[in-house]
């Protein structure tokens, strides 16, 4: 019995921590990740007092789908401007959540989404931004 109980607390401990963002340590981590694994970057500028930032949080980014395509695809970075942490002056957006896709140089590929986005449309902008990032891949632009 006792070892049905330690499989079980071992399953259940996995598929909870399957089941959440892997996010870099910080900025520049992500984005040395970022070059190493040549994977786009998914930038969060976020607080923790801030309502939308809290429904972006609990919603789409606890969907299984999003969690999924964004540990399989991309490098996830979160900033909390609450918590001082590190921001490129040239992200800095005066709302938040800030959702950018960024390049591994770290170069903006598009401006930010902004405000809370709603699982099915965060799935469908992260198709489309690997869309671009394999053709960035193969032509270089």
């Amino acid at each position: 019995m006792r070892k049905i109980l330690i499989y079980l607390t071992l399953l259940f401990a996995t598929t909870v921590m399957a089941s959440e963002i892997k996010w870099a340590k910080d900025y520049n981590a992500g984005i040395k990740e970022a070059t190493r694994f040549n994977k786009p970057v998914l930038f969060i500028s976020s607080r923790h007092t801030c309502k939308f930032c809290v429904i972006l949080d609990n919603g789409t980014l606890k969907d299984k789908r999003v969690v999924e395509a964004l540990n399989r695809d991309y490098i996830s970075i979160i900033s909390y401007s609450d918590e001082n942490d590190y921001m490129p002056r040239e992200l800095y957006q005066p709302g938040t959540p800030a959702i950018w896709f960024l390049l591994p140089s770290g170069e903006p590929m598009f401006q930010p989404i902004m405000g809370a986005v709603d699982a099915e449309n965060f799935l469908n902008a992260l198709e489309i931004v690997k869309k671009e990032f394999d053709n960035f891949k193969k032509t270089g632009k």
